[in-house]
């Protein structure tokens, strides 16, 4: 049943959600968005430079081409860490959940349950 205000009325009738959380100040969350930044930044910086190296490399300059090396090494680390922080920003955040846990080698699994129930046959 329905009053006016298209609510429903009757024994059980309320909300279907929770209580909201508060949202408030989080330093962590602000460290891994800062954290964040500053990988992509520098993997920015890093692709920059790995090209500039790269043309260099290419007229003939032979440290240039460790300067590439490192310089592509360097950005894939950047890279990375940064995704593995935005991972971890979304799971603080609520938006994503951990993983299971998964069992250990040595813990011996539980026995199958009957079929039918505890009050089977």
């Amino acid at each position: 049943m329905t009053d006016g205000t298209g609510a429903t009325s009757g024994k059980r009738a309320g909300s279907r959600r929770g209580p909201r959380r508060k949202k408030r100040f989080s330093p962590a969350l602000l460290f891994l968005a800062l954290a964040i930044t500053g990988c992509v930044v520098a993997w920015g910086y890093l692709v920059y430079a790995a090209i500039d190296f790269g043309s260099t490399a290419r007229g003939g300059d032979t440290t240039a081409w460790w300067f590439l090396a490192l310089a592509s090494v360097g950005a894939v680390a950047c890279l990375f860490v940064g995704l593995m922080l935005v991972a971890r920003a979304l799971r603080r955040l609520g938006i994503t959940s951990a993983p299971p846990p998964r069992e250990r080698p040595d813990d011996t699994p539980e026995p199958p349950r009957p079929i039918g129930g505890r009050h089977a046959g």
